[in-house]
């Protein structure tokens, strides 16, 4: 706890900069609303390391709070009466509980537990220290697609860092919303971060700017937004009227574009410092090591966030580090975890029982009467901080394939399907999801079992026979039981297929919310979706 006299020195700074900014120009407002923030994340990052030295009574501290009032139950006794539950009821982005942004909500977040205000709070800390600069006014601009429910951006309570207007990220049409923001972070020449939700996105809206930054220049020139699908018209006009025209930054654009897009993000964000993207593990590494490569080659990624099942769980304090690694936060959630391989015992560890580069997976007590779920998530224990472990997410069980028990994980099938594509000259995988022959009913016809992948190529239009079969050696090569089936016949050869320019995009707006890129698809019509997009 805080000494009272910090607390009330607190109160009075928060309520004399809130007065004053009521009165204060855009430009100072940022910066007293900048001052105060930061100081909250000061003194949280200090309780951080109190609580990181008592690790244990933090996570009881924590269990109490999530049990019903009156519950005297200890870790142990809960564990006992709480079997372990099924999986979790969500594994999508984190859920926008935002706490109001008021100065005791400030000050409460500096000793309570209130893990969205406590994680940004942190994250505009982490990035203050490592970039100078990142946190200019409207020097930041979001990408980001949610229209059911809205995704809190990193730094949200700090709105005048954003150019991108939020009303876009809730059109009905992802493609719309992506242009819209794009559009707009385009006219900020002095863009400090670009940041995505999931780097899905920000991949998909640089695919939008290849495709048709000539109607972006016009639009830059003229001032206006073109009519698209997705963009009604009232929205339109409420969108257009924050829009002037600027004939200098369309013409600089055309002039980059025209010069290919090899590097373009830092062409046209000369100023840019860093990518922050809410996902950079699992399923959206292979668009972050895409965008590494080409259009944001020379910039630092950073993923200040690692949550499940719609819960805050740790944060990245470590922004210029290439590899997200996340501080699991004792107070945010109760935590357990399976030691991996399972144990012939489901006996769950704690979070201060952990193991230095062991595997476990999460079970999760994050929300009141949730109790004890499987999150689905496996992690990977790199070090500690204090007492607190540090981790990075390795696979999420839903993405396993197995058609005969035989149990290939996403993270390692990616790896084969990558060691595949680098034996085909001259390709470069973009994109893939499979299929479990089961989906696809009668019209796998009467072969036994076995997956359909469905893949993306830059600088291939076809593939023979011979190539096809490379991908299927490959898994035979790394995974001696499919290899074993393979040869039993009673696992039938995999069946690769070539998808056209834009299925994938295609794909991810079908999927009607904002998650992390499926890489085993499990519904009818996503399989169907991908089956009229094959060119090969």
């Amino acid at each position: 706890m805080l000494p009272v006299a910090a607390v009330v020195a607190a109160v009075v700074a928060v309520a004399v900069a809130v007065a004053v900014t009521l009165r204060a120009s855009s430009a100072l407002r940022h910066r007293l609303a900048c001052s105060v923030l930061l100081r909250a994340a000061v003194r949280y990052r200090r309780r951080l390391e109190l609580l990181g030295s008592e690790v244990g009574l933090s996570q009881e501290r924590c269990l109490r709070r999530l049990l019903p009032r009156g519950t005297a139950l200890g870790s142990e006794a809960f564990r006992e009466r709480h079997p372990l539950g099924p999986s979790c009821p969500s594994d999508g982005a984190l859920a926008a509980r935002l706490p109001p942004l008021r100065p005791w909500a400030l000050l409460r977040a500096c000793w309570g537990s209130d893990p969205p205000l406590q994680g940004s709070l942190l994250y505009l800390d982490a990035l203050r220290a490592a970039f100078p600069g990142a946190l200019a006014r409207g020097g930041t601009a979001r990408l980001s697609w949610a229209p059911g429910r809205p995704r809190a951006p990193a730094g949200w309570p700090l709105p005048s860092l954003y150019c991108t207007p939020a009303e876009a990220s809730a059109l009905p049409s992802r493609a719309a919303a992506l242009r819209v923001q794009l559009l707009f972070a385009l006219r900020q020449r002095a863009l400090r971060v670009l940041e995505a939700a999931l780097a899905a996105e920000l991949h998909d809206a640089l695919a939008a700017l290849r495709a048709d930054w000539p109607g972006l220049a016009r639009d830059l020139e003229l001032g206006e937004l073109s009519p698209q699908a997705g963009l009604a018209e009232d929205a339109r006009g409420r969108l257009q009227a924050l829009l002037v025209p600027d004939a200098a930054r369309a013409a600089e654009l055309r002039a980059e574009c025209a010069g290919g897009f090899e590097g373009i993000v830092r062409r046209l964000w000369p100023r840019l410092q860093l990518v922050v993207v809410g996902m950079a593990h699992g399923a959206e590494r292979l668009y972050c090591d895409a965008l590494r490569q080409a259009d944001c080659e020379g910039l630092p990624f950073y993923c200040p966030f690692y949550g499940a099942a719609g819960a805050l769980l740790g944060v990245n304090l470590w922004p210029e580090e290439p590899a997200p690694r996340f501080l699991l936060c004792p107070d945010w959630a109760f935590c357990e975890f399976l030691p991996c391989p399972a144990e012939e015992e489901l006996r769950t560890v704690l979070l201060d029982e952990l193991w230095e580069g062991r595997e476990y997976g999460l079970v999760l007590t994050a929300q009141p009467g949730e109790y004890r779920c499987r999150a689905g998530e496996l992690l990977r224990v790199t070090g500690f901080h204090k007492q607190c472990p540090v981790v990075e997410p390795v696979r999420r069980e839903s993405q396993t394939l197995s058609v005969r028990g035989e149990s290939i994980p996403e993270d390692r099938f990616c790896r084969s399907l990558c060691r595949a594509v680098g034996l085909w000259p001259g390709a470069r995988l973009v994109d893939y999801v499979c299929v479990e022959s089961t989906l696809l009913g009668a019209s796998s016809g009467a072969t036994a079992p076995h997956y359909e992948v469905f893949v993306e190529l830059r600088g291939l239009r076809d593939l023979s026979e011979g190539q096809r079969y490379k991908l299927d050696q490959c898994l035979q090569e790394d995974f001696p039981i499919y290899k074993s089936f393979r040869f039993k016949g009673s696992i039938g050869p995999l069946r690769l297929h070539m998808v056209g320019a834009g299925g994938f995009v295609r794909l991810r707006e079908a999927l009607g919310s904002p998650v992390p890129m499926p890489r085993v698809l499990r519904e009818e019509r996503l399989l169907q979706l991908m089956q009229s997009s094959i060119i090969s």
